[in-house]
């Protein structure tokens, strides 16, 4: 047991950060919405109409939609762009896609390479863009879960004001739905940006996001 705490100690250590901050919006954001019930002169609900509404699922569905964002341009970016000096950059000199011998595939495969990277063929393709293809997926059904449950939260406000509904396409287009998604994108950009920015003058000593407390502001790629 001990081993495999310390083996997946990252993983699990955010997993359960992930749980106890849901649990905490949840508290909170069925706090929020009966307040605002009660400043409607509606009924108040409890905890599982509220997790099941669509109040709770927009809330949640934007901030998935535009962490996975940030994750799947990250990735896909990185393969051709660089920034001197920040170990979140390859080596200034491997610019795109790179050779086999440095992929591990094709001839230069390993005995414990992955089955999929040994198989070649569309099996061996897909794998090699396997993270990012799962990181646009679960972008996309997470901004499409967004403007589902968007729309009907829009939809539940707008009726409570005497204002009519609006479709699903309209709701796509209106500045509710652009505010909720470019307000989340911008700060996961802002947030990318200088982590790139900011690892190639600051340290933080032992971390694989940080190079060596004595390297050189200039070198690329390499993690302390």
């Amino acid at each position: 047991m001990k081993r495999f705490l310390r083996d997946n100690g990252l993983s699990l250590a955010f997993g359960a950060l992930f749980l106890v901050s849901l649990v905490g919006q949840a508290l909170s954001g069925l706090a929020d919405f009966n307040d605002r019930q009660v400043a409607h002169g509606a009924d108040t609900v409890g905890l599982g109409a509220y997790l099941t509404s669509s109040s709770f699922a927009v809330d949640v569905a934007e901030n998935w939609q535009s962490e996975y964002l940030q994750f799947f341009l990250y990735v896909f970016a990185t393969v051709w762009l660089v920034q001197r000096g920040s170990p979140e950059s390859k080596p200034l000199g491997r610019i795109g896609t790179e050779s086999d011998e440095d992929q591990q595939v094709g001839r230069y495969v390993k005995a414990n390479s992955p089955p999929w990277a040994k198989a070649g063929g569309w099996r061996t393709a897909v794998f090699a863009r396997s993270l990012a293809l799962v990181m646009l997926g679960i972008f996309v059904l997470s901004w499409l879960a967004q403007s589902v449950a968007g729309v009907a939260a829009y939809n539940a406000e707008q009726l409570s004001d005497f204002g009519d509904p609006v479709s699903w396409v309209d709701y796509l287009v209106s500045a509710d739905f652009w505010n909720r998604t470019l307000q989340n994108w911008q700060s996961e950009f802002l947030a990318i940006g200088s982590m790139a920015v900011f690892s190639v003058y600051l340290r933080r000593r032992g971390s694989p996001e940080s190079k060596p407390v004595g390297a050189s502001h200039g070198v690329t790629d390499e993690a302390g």
